[in-house]
């Protein structure tokens, strides 16, 4: 169970995904290959870690226009929720997870108020033990949530 919803942090989704290729809202259409991807998001905001529960829910009913690029991916048959890894933290880690993650990024996506490259990656294989170890590495201590 994702909370206490109102603690601020950081969070990333795992996806797993068929090949396809998107439209994806200013990037156009973005070419997707099978397998896993990673998208590094900020819980800083007024409601804390409580936008992981839209994430899921979104993922689970659909049924919501698209706002953010991640939603574009998370309401496509293509892609599955698989996994929530979080942690609570008033640092800003956002943009240090994502250059941890470099390899493989989808540019562009999830970056539009930062300087990053991309905040949306691509793996072949399940990543949640690589995950975990770069929430360890901040020194936090990850709460994981398969989604089923």
């Amino acid at each position: 169970m994702i909370g206490p919803v109102k603690d601020k942090g950081v969070y990333c989704l795992i996806f797993s995904n068929q090949q396809c290729n998107l439209r994806i809202g200013s990037l156009n259409d973005v070419n997707f290959e099978a397998g896993y991807h990673i998208y590094v998001g900020s819980a800083q905001g007024t409601g804390g870690l409580k936008r992981l529960y839209r994430h899921v829910t979104l993922s689970k009913e659909g049924g919501k226009k698209a706002r953010w690029h991640v939603d574009h991916i998370n309401l496509d048959g293509h892609f599955k929720l698989v996994c929530v890894i979080y942690a609570s933290t008033h640092r800003k880690l956002e943009c240090p997870f994502a250059n941890s993650l470099r390899s493989k990024p989808v540019n562009g996506f999830g970056c539009s108020d930062c300087a990053c490259r991309s905040h949306l990656f691509y793996r072949c294989s399940d990543p949640t033990d690589e995950v975990v170890e770069v929430f360890k590495n901040y020194g936090l201590k990850p709460s994981i949530e398969k989604i089923v």
